[in-house]
C-alpha cells in the first residue's frame, strides 16, 4: 500500500462551466458517518428512497446508413444506457461521469466528446450508469459501473473480448478505484480531468482556503454559514484580488503570494497558472463549507488535512508557521482501504492507463496527475501508466480531436499486449521533473490548436500562447 501522502468575459464565462460541476463539499469538522435507516430496502429496478431517475430516450446513431441499438433501464438503483453499433466489434468501454451536485435526480450520460460517435463508428458498444447515488459517493460509482459491465455482456451477442473505462473528473476517480478493485474486470482506461489523487483533492480545497485566510488575517475554521457573504469579500479586498482578471496582478504581495502558493499546490509553475488563478480564484471559495454531519459523500471535507503541508513561497507571510494545522477530522475513513465513499486510490494498476489533464484547472488541479504518477512509480507499474497535459485552465475542456487521439492511441496500446506485455506505449508528458512542466512550450505535444479556432467552446485557450508550428 502507498506512504499516505484575459478578459473579464472570458473569465466569468469559463466560471460558469467550472460552476455547473460546482464541488459543494464541505471542509470543517465533523462527526462519523451515521449509519443508514433500517428501513425495507427498494428493490434493484427502483431508486433509492428521496431519488429520482431521469432517463429520457437516447436516438440511436446512424452508421453507414444503418441504426445503433440502444437499451436502457434501471438496474442496481441506477438509470442506464447501452449502445451497440450495428457493425460490433466485440468490446465495451464503461463510462463513468462526474459529479453530479447534491440533488436528488439520477440522470446517465453518453459519452462525451465526440466519443460517442467515435465509439460507434469504430465498432465499439458503451454502457453509462447514473450511478444509484449522487453527492461525491465513488463507492456508488463502482459498484454500480461493475453491474453494468457484468448486465451489459449479458445484453450483447457475447461476452465482451475487452472491457474498457473511460470518463471525467469524479469519474476518473471512479476509475482509479475500479482498476483496483476489480483488477481483472478491465482492460485499459482513459480518465479525464480525473480526481487520481483521491483524498488529496480534498487537502488542496482545505489550503486555498486555510492560507487565503491567514494572508489576508481572517482565519474562520472551521467555516461559518455566513462564510461566503461575510469574510470571503473581506479576504479578497485584504488580498487585492477582488474582480482579478487573466492578465492582471494581484493589487499586494500577499495576494500574489497566495497565487503563487496556489500554483504550487496545483502542480508547480507551468504555463498559464498565473491566469487560471483569476478565473477560478473565487470559485474555490465556495468548496468550504461547514460539515452538516451527514453522509461523508456530502461531506468529503472531513478527510482533509494540512498536517505536514510545507507552504511554499515562504515570504512576506511565514505561512508555515501561522497557517492553522487541521488533522482529519474522520482519520479511520482517510486511511482505510476499504470501498468508502472517497476511497483511496493506490497507484496499481495492472493494464494500460492514458490520461488527459488541462494545465490550468484548478478545480480538479494538474497536481492529481502528478499525486498519481508518484504512487504508480512506487508501485513499479509506471509502463502501465501514460499522461498527457492539455494547454487548458477549463474543467475538463478538451476538444474532439484531443480526446479522440487518446482513445485511439490506448486501444492501439492495449492491443499490442495481444504479443506482449504491453509493447507499443503510447508518448505522453513528463509530469514530475519541475523544469520540463515549467517550460513555455510544455502542454503543446498534445493540444489541438483548433481549439483557438471555438472561442466559445474552449474558452481558456486564449491564456495560452499559440504552440510553436510542428
Amino acid at each position: 500500500m502507498r506512504p499516505r501522502r484575459t478578459t473579464r468575459t472570458l473569465a466569468a464565462r469559463t466560471l460558469a462551466v467550472g460552476a455547473v460541476a460546482a464541488l459543494a463539499l464541505s471542509l470543517g469538522s465533523a462527526p462519523v458517518e451515521a449509519a443508514p435507516s433500517g428501513a425495507s430496502a427498494p428493490r434493484g429496478d427502483e431508486p433509492l428512497r428521496g431519488y429520482t431517475i431521469s432517463n429520457p430516450p437516447v436516438d440511436p446513431l446512424r452508421v453507414d446508413g444503418r441504426r445503433t441499438r440502444v437499451e436502457q433501464g434501471t438496474r442496481a438503483h441506477a438509470g442506464y444506457v447501452i449502445e451497440v453499433p450495428p457493425d460490433w466489434n466485440g468490446e465495451l468501454v464503461m463510462w463513468a461521469h462526474g459529479y453530479r451536485g447534491t440533488g436528488k435526480e439520477l440522470t446517465v450520460d453518453p459519452p462525451g466528446f465526440g466519443l460517442r460517435r467515435a465509439f460507434a463508428r469504430q465498432g465499439y458498444a458503451w454502457a453509462a450508469s447514473s450511478y444509484a447515488r449522487n453527492d461525491y459517493d465513488v463507492a456508488t460509482g463502482v459498484t454500480t459501473t461493475r453491474d453494468l459491465a457484468r448486465y451489459a455482456g449479458r445484453v450483447l451477442d457475447r461476452v465482451p473480448e475487452r472491457t474498457y473505462l473511460a470518463g471525467v473528473s469524479m469519474g476518473g476517480h471512479v476509475i482509479g478505484r475500479s482498476l483496483e478493485e476489480y483488477p481483472a474486470a478491465y482492460d485499459g482506461a482513459l480518465p479525464m480531468c480525473g480526481v487520481l489523487g483521491d483524498q488529496e483533492l480534498f487537502d488542496y480545497l482545505l489550503d486555498y482556503n486555510l492560507v487565503a485566510q491567514t494572508l489576508a488575517d481572517r482565519e474562520v475554521y472551521p467555516a461559518p454559514a455566513d462564510y461566503l457573504t461575510d469574510d470571503v469579500p473581506v479576504i479578497q479586498r485584504r488580498l487585492g484580488i477582488a474582480g482579478l482578471t487573466p492578465g492582471e496582478d494581484p493589487a499586494n504581495a500577499r495576494g500574489r503570494q497566495l497565487r503563487a502558493v496556489t500554483a504550487e499546490r496545483s502542480g508547480g509553475p507551468r504555463p498559464g497558472s498565473d491566469p487560471a488563478f483569476a478565473v477560478w480564484k473565487d470559485f474555490l471559495f465556495t468548496l468550504y463549507s461547514a460539515d452538516d454531519g451527514g453522509r461523508l459523500a456530502r461531506n468529503a471535507g472531513r478527510l482533509a488535512t494540512n498536517i505536514g503541508t510545507d507552504y511554499t513561497p515562504d515570504a512576506p507571510v511565514d505561512l508555515d508557521a501561522l497557517v492553522r494545522r487541521v488533522a482529519p477530522a474522520d482519520p479511520g475513513s482517510r486511511g482505510t482501504d476499504r470501498l468508502i465513499a472517497v476511497p483511496r486510490v493506490d497507484g496499481e494498476p495492472r493494464v494500460p492507463v492514458l490520461t488527459l489533464h488541462g494545465l490550468g484547472d484548478l478545480f480538479v488541479p494538474f497536481s492529481m496527475e502528478q499525486v498519481y504518477a508518484r504512487e504508480v512509480a512506487a508501485a513499479g507499474r509506471s509502463e502501465l501508466l501514460v499522461q498527457r497535459a492539455v494547454r487548458a485552465a477549463g474543467h475538463c475542456e478538451f476538444t474532439p480531436g484531443e480526446a479522440r487521439t487518446a482513445w485511439r492511441d490506448l486501444t492501439a496500446w492495449v492491443e499490442s499486449g495481444d504479443s506482449g506485455p504491453y509493447p507499443d506505449r503510447p508518448a505522453g508528458d513528463d509530469v514530475l521533473t519541475r523544469a520540463a512542466v515549467a517550460s513555455p512550450t510544455y502542454g503543446c505535444r498534445f493540444t489541438d490548436p483548433r481549439g483557438y479556432d471555438d472561442p466559445e467552446r474552449f474558452a481558456t485557450r486564449a491564456l495560452y500562447a499559440p504552440c510553436p508550428a510542428g
